[in-house]
């Protein structure tokens, strides 16, 4: 709960607070319920600083002038206040959504649906300036659509506002009016505005929602408020022939850059909309009457204007256009505003022009992820409420909206402040394509929704044992690229599947593919090189070699390449290295100690033998996944497994003689192996299971067999177990919608840690053995992943959501309590998978077994590269 949601729950008995709906340049608005009156209300309280500047008491005796507005056009007020320092006031809470949502989603509005909206605002605009109240902040989101009419809110907030000390409002850095809809006055800093003000700014919207857009645009509000001074007058004909000659002259009188020239009231703007002989300004010129002369003049005039287009239509045929120049960018954000990579998809995606990118960042505070929105004319980047916990984004066709996964689910979120919507309950990172469907997979199938809800529709085979990371989708629904996984970035593999056929089809080595407009599919190797290969878009099949492109680009340890391209043409990827690797050792206070320098691998899930003088290790090879043994002592090491496929995620027997792994040695899925760590033998099948087994551990005393399930796209199921020589199927343990990864037992067995996305982002619990459903107790602090205990069971390890190795003191005897929290070091140059432990700790735990790629730094950078396109086609010529 934030701090004025308790401050106002504690000092106001009047309303009880539920939730933030959304903040604006002025206020933070809550929804609540009136406890008296028994109903919904938005109450807004105005930010702190604009708050010292206006004053309780002026913003008190102002806002009641408002009060007694009644017009079936104005929200109206109910109530206004000072609880603990803060200034609030209280208006019905509309069920719907604003006219700004509506133009986000629409674009454009039918020319007589604008024309109803707009006369219905200037019916209620004349009702107040009759009565001495002027808005000052008209814009399409303070227009709400309440059962099909617009209702205007926020009448009670800009007059006592724009009553305060001007010059302190100014030092706030607030200020009155949205710069795309401020009058002329109001850009030139003059607060004493009046009805020709928001004349202006009801002009302003009505042009967009007749062209799309406000009349005045820039890439800074500084630049837009240079247009609205000094800038010519606008056409709405000229951007759409369907409005009407009355309402272009209508639009541009309320446009005027003197407030005189303007109409003297709404009313006389709603007339003018209303008549269609009514006519003002250039476009309305001659238009009434013309006679023979007139029209041979313009006749002759048209016909001289075709000429002249014909003419600079031959010679621009004639000529070759100039490439574009390639520039580069380091788009790197603040480190309060820090990119965080996850497991799942590509942690930003650019806007189709390029001038925008969304990322998943570090959420305000330091708690979990939250998308980020950064416009490349902006130092800063901007939060995005109602994103929290996401992952892997994907901007909309027309760049109006977002998709992201969070909770296992697919939501999008209408830019820039919508509430975000439900579009799949379960799902894998989306692709949006140009068609409105959102793609995904799920359980090794395919499918696509509509991007506004639905039931999704499968359009590929299963895809047996191969984890698919990724899809793009391909121009005019002619199908999509996949990237599959089948054990590390080395062996993924990218596919594709056609619009008339569900079968899955090989086409390269690579992952994270994506079409070019160019012709090309751009993919990553897993040494990091950006690569193009010529693709025939119509016969779904690759036609030439790839070309190098970039190297150095991020590849993590889940197979996502971490790259996007823009729909013109920009490269957006995070700097990175390839995928050899080292093991260290790393103490408490985070000073490092390479195991043997001189072995170098692909490493993947160390396990510490329970004497501590071995290590079982799995490692990628060219063709395959090996477990491995070796002795610590910088001695010799054993490769365990020796007939192929991929054998991973190793851990000790408690007795420390063998090492018991996942393969999928001699079935399609994966099952559980046990073999003797000296290499004799042959490996002894442990569990069979129809579905897929991602991981395993052994309880202290080897009485249970513990292992997750493998469910769904992310890897992700629930932890089970079976006694052995007592259970012929798996008994669950912890079983449940979510998501639970990675269980550990205490040393003593009467504990299990595992992670779970139950509360929003991933964090640690600790439920009683083997009876879990006793009890539960939630032992991270702002997110966490890959819990180990202590050997001691004293102590509770877990690597947060910040990038770093916590250690939690724990109680265990009698019962089960948590204790203090210390950060130990930054593990963010370390392998890390939250759905499988990627290190270990010795018996004293003071040292950590970590792996360490080899010359990563600690702070990957974001590069943008404008126009790579034009680089594309010189290098790979299609």
């Amino acid at each position: 709960m934030s701090d004025t949601i308790t401050r106002l729950s504690a000092a106001e008995g009047r309303y009880r607070i539920e939730r933030e709906l959304g903040r604006g340049g002025m206020a933070t608005v809550y929804l609540a319920d009136d406890i008296k009156h028994g109903r919904k209300v938005a109450l807004k309280v105005l930010k702190p600083e604009l708050a010292a500047v206006v004053g309780a008491a002026r913003f008190l005796a102002e806002i009641r002038t408002t009060a007694g507005l009644q017009h079936p056009h104005i929200l109206p007020l109910f109530d206004s206040g000072e609880v603990d320092n803060l200034l609030f006031y209280v208006m019905p809470h509309v069920e719907g959504e604003s006219l700004r949502d509506r133009l986000d989603r629409e674009h454009q509005l039918p020319v007589d649906e604008a024309l109803q909206v707009a006369t219905a605002i200037a019916e209620a605009l004349d009702y107040a300036h009759r009565r001495g109240v002027i808005h000052r902040d008209v814009k399409p989101s303070n227009v709400l659509m309440h059962d099909w009419q617009p209702v205007i809110s926020d009448f009670g907030i800009a007059l006592p506002v724009s009553a305060g000390d001007a010059g302190r409002l100014t030092e706030t850095g607030l200020s009155l009016g949205t710069p795309h809809y401020m009058s002329p006055e109001q850009a030139t800093g003059d607060v004493r505005v009046g009805a020709a003000t928001d004349i202006y700014a009801l002009g302003c919207v009505l042009y967009e929602m007749l062209v799309g857009e406000p009349p005045y645009t820039g890439s800074t509000p500084q630049a837009i408020l240079g247009k609205i001074i000094m800038a010519k007058p606008v056409s709405a004909t000229e951007q759409r022939m369907s409005v009407p000659p009355n309402v272009d002259g209508a639009i541009r009188k309320a446009l005027e850059k003197v407030p005189a020239d303007r109409f003297t009231s709404p009313s006389q703007l709603a007339k003018a909309l209303a008549d269609p002989d009514y006519r003002y300004g250039m476009a309305g010129v001659g238009v009434r009457s013309q006679g023979p002369w007139k029209r041979i003049s313009i006749g002759l005039a048209a016909s001289t204007t075709v000429l002249a287009l014909v003419s600079v239509w031959l010679l621009s045929a004639l000529r070759r256009p100039e490439p574009r120049a390639v520039s580069r960018f380091d788009v790197t954000p603040a480190v309060d505003q820090r990119l965080v990579r996850s497991a799942v998809g590509v942690a930003f995606a650019p806007s189709p022009d390029g001038s925008w990118f969304v990322y998943v960042g570090v959420a305000p505070g330091g708690g979990g992820t939250q998308l980020w929105r950064h416009g490349l004319e902006t130092l800063e980047a901007v939060a995005l409420p109602g994103t929290e916990g996401a992952a892997a984004p994907a901007v909309s066709p027309d760049g109006r909206a977002v998709a992201f996964t969070a909770n296992g689910a697919i939501r999008t979120l209408s830019l820039p402040s919508g509430l975000p919507v439900t579009v799949v309950a379960t799902a894998g990172a989306p692709a949006w394509g140009s068609d409105g469907m959102i793609y995904f997979g799920r359980d090794g199938i395919t499918y696509r929704v509509p991007a506004t809800g639905g039931d999704p529709v499968p359009i590929s085979d299963r895809v047996e044992n191969r984890l698919q990371l990724y899809q793009d989708a391909l121009p005019d629904g002619r199908g999509l690229l996949l990237t599959l996984l089948e054990g590390t970035p080395a062996t993924s593999r990218i596919a594709v599947v056609g619009p008339g056929s569900s079968e899955v089809r090989d086409l390269l080595t690579g992952t994270m593919a994506r079409y070019a407009a160019t012709g090309h599919i751009v993919y990553a190797t897993a040494g990091g090189t950006l690569m193009a290969a010529p693709f025939d878009v119509r016969r779904l099949e690759v036609t030439g070699p790839s070309v190098a492109l970039v190297e150095g680009v991020a590849v993590d340890d889940n197979a996502n390449s971490h790259f996007a391209l823009s729909e013109s043409g920009a490269l957006l990827y995070g700097s990175g290295a390839g995928s050899a690797s080292e093991l260290v050792w790393v103490s408490r206070d985070g000073q490092v100690e390479p195991v043997d320098p001189s072995w170098t691998a692909e490493f993947g899930s160390p396990a510490l033998s329970p004497d501590g003088t071995r290590l079982a290790v799995a490692i990628q090879g060219r063709a395959s996944m090996d477990v491995w043994v070796k002795r610590l002592d910088r001695g010799p090491s054993t490769r365990l497994t020796l007939d192929g496929g991929r054998s991973d995620y190793p851990t000790w027997t408690p007795d420390g003689i063998s090492v018991t792994f996942t393969s999928n040695r001699a079935s399609p899925s994966f099952d559980l192996w046990t073999k003797r760590a000296d290499g004799s033998g042959d490996p002894v099948l442990e569990l069979d299971e129809e579905s897929a087994v991602a991981e395993a551990l052994w309880s202290p005393d080897g009485a249970w067999l513990i292992h997750r399930t493998s469910t769904n796209v992310q890897g992700a199921g629930d932890i089970v177990g079976r006694r052995q020589g007592r259970d012929t199927v798996p008994v669950p343990l912890v079983a449940s919608g979510f998501t639970e990864l990675a269980p550990t037992m205490s040393p003593d067995g009467r504990w299990m840690a595992y992670s779970s996305n139950e509360n929003g982002g991933s964090e640690i619990f600790v439920v009683p053995f083997p009876n879990t459903e006793d009890a539960k107790w939630l032992v991270s602090v702002r997110g966490g992943t890959e819990p180990l205990w202590s050997r001691d069971g004293r102590e509770l390890f877990y690597r947060s959501g910040q990038g770093d190795m916590v250690a939690v003191r724990v109680e265990t005897d009698p019962a089960f309590s948590v204790g203090p929290t210390s950060v130990l070091f930054s593990d963010r140059d370390y392998r890390r998978i939250s759905a499988r432990r990627q290190y270990d700790v010795t018996a004293d735990a003071e040292r950590f077994m970590m792996i360490r790629r080899v010359g990563v730094g600690t702070e990957p950078r974001l590069i943008l590269v404008q126009n790579f396109f034009e680089e594309l086609k010189r290098i790979a010529p299609s």
